[in-house]
């Protein structure tokens, strides 16, 4: 069963994605929070699997309720809601520590797909949406001053692989750009995710831009 919590401070926006979530197999909502400081209060009691973060919220806001949440070890992840496609507001999400983003405007069963993804470990940005989304944002990326030591642990195909992941390429294109099959590939994205702490394909693109290896085009 994976657990929610709905955070969101419009109470029938609460309300329909309880609705939706609590009519479906495998999934239930244990909490709804109004604002950001309200939803940190409420993971040390329910614990979710899952939060559906808000963004725009008083007091607290989404991306700093994301960041205390993921700085504080637990093992909730968080999905940011976001109402346009580049929200100024989703690269700093996924910065916070969040494991993607979708639209508030998603079908129901994306929502759900989505949900259930981020519970088991996944991310919810497409390599084409990561792409967009960095090259959005990231106008001016801010090299590391001094290289970052877990790169020293990655060996040079570990490397390229991360060079790849960073420009959004899937599996599929690494294995063509490196000539690997795509089970060798799987297993250098893990090993990579591994070796720089990354708990998933997003964070891995972060550190990419952070430490210089890729830049937007």
């Amino acid at each position: 069963m994976t657990t929610v919590l709905i955070v969101d401070d419009q109470p029938l926006q609460r309300m329909g994605f309880k609705m939706l979530l609590d009519g479906t197999p495998g999934i239930t909502v244990v909490g709804e929070a109004a604002t950001g400081a309200e939803a940190v209060r409420k993971i040390d009691q329910t614990r979710p699997d899952v939060v559906l973060m808000d963004v725009r919220m008083p007091g607290m806001d989404g991306i700093e309720a994301t960041r205390r949440i993921t700085a504080a070890g637990s093992r909730t992840r968080v999905l940011i809601l976001t109402t346009f496609d580049l929200d100024e507001y989703v690269y700093a999400g996924l910065r916070a520590g969040a494991s993607g983003f979708l639209l508030k405007d998603a079908r129901p069963e994306e929502l759900i797909a989505a949900i259930r993804a981020v519970a088991a470990g996944d991310s919810v940005v497409a390599p084409s949406l990561t792409r967009k989304l960095m090259d959005a944002y990231l106008q001016e990326p801010a090299p590391a001053t001094s290289e970052d030591p877990r790169l020293s642990t990655l060996s040079e195909r570990e490397r390229e692989v991360l060079e790849a992941i960073g420009q959004g390429a899937t599996n599929t294109e690494i294995a063509e750009r490196l000539t690997l099959t795509e089970s060798t590939v799987k297993k250098h994205v893990g090993r990579v995710l591994f070796k720089i702490g990354a708990r998933d394909r997003i964070q891995a693109v972060i550190f990419a831009y952070d430490n210089g290896l890729v830049r937007p085009r």
